[in-house]
């Protein structure tokens, strides 16, 4: 189980991860980034757009919980609500393999101010409280690991890039 950390510190793990990500992006050759590899035969471009997908996910909901407000609809269609986390994946990527890359990598960049503004804006109650969100599964936010997905990839991106 991952150690319960303040608001401060669930900040400032974002601010680092955002420094992960130019990192990642830095260390990919701009003509590589639509070369299948990093994700099996996704490409970095589908990469980061799979990430940047399920970030803004993660953030609506926060910024709902902020104002008040019910949890939003998800971006993908209703009937993969309930779907396995593979077909939503293939949605995300048809829906942005035409997407400009630059376009991709902004979005997901700036993501990590607006994750940071919505942690601030919740009380630290609902941070602390593992009951508060129910679509975290019993888990409080001070409890979570927001550099883990850009981590899991990073891992085989860099092996790609290796290779």
């Amino acid at each position: 189980m991952t150690m319960a950390k303040t608001k401060a510190e669930l900040i400032a793990d974002v601010r680092a991860g955002r420094t992960a990500w130019r990192d990642l992006v830095a260390a990919v050759p701009r003509e590589r980034m639509d070369e299948p590899g990093p994700m099996g035969d996704w490409s970095f471009h589908d990469m980061a757009s799979h990430l940047g997908a399920w970030r803004l996910r993660a953030i609506e909901r926060f910024e709902a919980v902020a104002r008040g407000e019910a949890d939003p609809p998800s971006p993908w269609p209703a009937e993969l609500e309930d779907a396995d986390d593979d077909a939503v994946n293939e949605w995300i990527r048809d829906r942005d393999r035409t997407r400009p890359l630059d376009e991709i990598l902004a979005a997901y960049d700036a993501m990590w101010d607006r994750l940071a503004a919505a942690l601030e804006a919740l009380p630290d109650a609902t941070i602390a409280d593992p009951d508060a969100l129910p679509w975290m599964d019993g888990n409080a936010i001070a409890e979570s690991d927001f550099l883990g997905h850009l981590d899991e990839h990073a891992v085989s991106v860099r092996a790609w890039l290796e290779a």
